[in-house]
């Protein structure tokens, strides 16, 4: 038997008011989900407050509150503390027995490439022990069952109860993804990493840090959660850094664990020599204190070298020998909405990315730039209700590479599609060809519609994505899909 006083040894509490033996059966923190014999998380949200939904709980058969404040519920206990965003965090961990200390967690952060470099992780560690655990923006996967997902990284109730699944379930490795939002929200409190990966820091997120330099201080944080402990299970734990990002060496500085690096122009730990690209993927030689080794992966772009280097530097960490990752990572075929793809037997080459930012959008163009014979089609929009400040931003990068520009509308949410596309525009030159055409699929259409024999089309934004989200709709739409058909169409 789980009781409140057994959960909230670890807190700082501030006062408790009533009963602290009663017997806890599980945790919520939304009131929709509440079940009979639960403790009920009232946390203050940026649209809305839990507190105001306490009575509800209760009625749903919450036997316990955290709060801020006392509320006017006097049928159940209430526990008040500083933070309970925080508390959610360590009650999480308390109730689930801290599971990540029975897991090798490894956590990726940085702009772009978490999803790639954590899926290589994974395609490693899956290739060596069938039962591996994953988080991220594509999928959550817990041996071979997967689930829907939420957010990037999910709240630190949701990612302790999914470590738990992993431990019971005798998953020994894990890879996650973490998100500024997470580590800002304290979401990864009572996660023990054994190592941590920065991929790159470039502008994103705007709507929510006040300042690129309390971006980067969330992203940095990470590190330093690695705690003071230099090992973990008699393994040392590490900080692997690539070290030719702007934000390198103040990464380096707040991890409280031992550094390695990696990188293809500043001297490394781990490098990436002789490199040739091609449209269909990349070469080139790996240089690192384990030995040297050729890699020959089916990715293409530098980007794509950055995050096969981050890869191999976390497998070769661990102790893997450098002839398996090379066989793993050189089978790797492709990442969902990863520079992605569609062929549907056309004359010219057709790209579906995530890309979202103007650092990820310039990334993808350059590369396509390396071996597009003809002209260069770009098929984008950007997100309502997110970082306005870089909207000009990627118009400026799509109109610098793109000889033709689709502007359309990405997931516009609350705001007016036509207004996010003014935003874009002032980012554009004089001389900028491009149409406007708010309906994705219309300017997906029109866009292979214009592609010629030779020509590349990048359909950025959205990659991965099976929905478009409006402000009173969210419907099924895949870019793939629909390429493919206006591919087919128009045959």
């Amino acid at each position: 038997m789980i009781t409140l006083g057994y959960l909230i040894e670890p807190l700082l509490i501030k006062e408790i008011k009533g009963e602290i033996n009663t017997e806890i059966t599980g945790i919520s923190y939304d009131s929709r989900d509440v079940k009979e014999g639960d403790l009920f998380v009232c946390i203050p949200g940026y649209k809305f407050d839990g507190h105001d939904y306490a009575n509800d709980a209760v009625v749903k058969g919450a036997k316990a509150l955290i709060v801020e404040e006392w509320l006017d519920v006097k049928t159940v206990t209430q526990v008040k503390v500083s933070n309970s965003r925080e508390a959610l965090a360590i009650l999480a961990a308390q109730f689930y027995n801290c599971p990540s200390k029975d897991l090798n967690l490894i956590g990726v952060t940085g702009t772009n490439g978490k999803t790639t470099v954590t899926h290589l992780i994974n395609s490693i560690y899956s290739a060596s022990y069938d039962k591996t655990g994953l988080i991220g923006t594509v999928r959550y996967k817990i041996g071979d069952e997967e689930y829907p997902v939420k957010t990037t990284t999910p709240e630190s109730f949701d990612l302790q109860q999914m470590m738990a699944s992993m431990v019971k379930k005798a998953v020994r490795d894990c890879v996650i993804e973490v998100s500024s939002h997470a580590i800002k929200q304290k979401r990864i409190l009572g996660c023990d990493f054994n190592i941590c990966v920065f991929t790159n820091l470039t502008q994103d997120h705007l709507d929510y840090h006040p300042s690129m330099d309390d971006y980067r201080a969330a992203k940095g944080r990470l590190f330093s959660f690695l705690g003071l402990s230099h090992k973990k299970n008699n393994i040392p734990k590490a900080s692997v850094i690539n070290i030719d990002d702007e934000s390198a060496q103040y990464m380096m500085e707040q991890s409280a664990v031992q550094v390695i690096t990696y990188g293809i122009y500043n001297d490394a730990d781990i490098m990436a020599k002789n490199i040739e690209i091609f449209p269909e993927g990349c070469q080139f030689d790996v240089e690192s204190p384990w030995g040297n080794f050729n890699l020959n992966i089916k990715l293409t772009g530098r980007f794509s070298i950055y995050n096969a280097l981050a890869a191999v530097s976390v497998a070769l960490l661990e102790g893997f020998n450098p002839n398996f990752i090379k066989e793993v990572l050189e089978k790797v075929e492709k990442v969902p909405g990863r520079f992605e793809k569609v062929d549907a037997g056309q004359n010219f080459l057709v790209i579906v990315d995530y890309a979202h930012t103007s650092d990820s959008l310039e990334n993808v163009l350059s590369t396509l730039k390396e071996f597009t014979p003809g002209r260069i089609g770009v098929v984008f929009g950007c997100g309502g209700d997110r970082d306005k400040e870089k909207r000009p931003l990627m118009g400026k990068v799509a109109a610098s590479y793109g000889d033709k520009l689709f502007i359309t509308s990405d997931n516009p949410r609350t705001e007016d599609p036509e207004e996010i596309i003014k935003d874009i525009k002032k980012g554009l030159g004089d001389e900028t060809s491009f149409l406007i055409e708010p309906d994705r699929k219309k300017a997906i259409s029109l866009a292979v519609e214009w592609a010629k024999e030779g020509d590349s089309l990048l359909i950025a934004g959205k990659g991965h994505e099976t929905y478009q989200v409006f402000k009173d709709k969210t419907v099924n739409f895949d870019d793939r899909e629909v390429a493919w058909e206006e591919i087919v169409r128009q045959k």
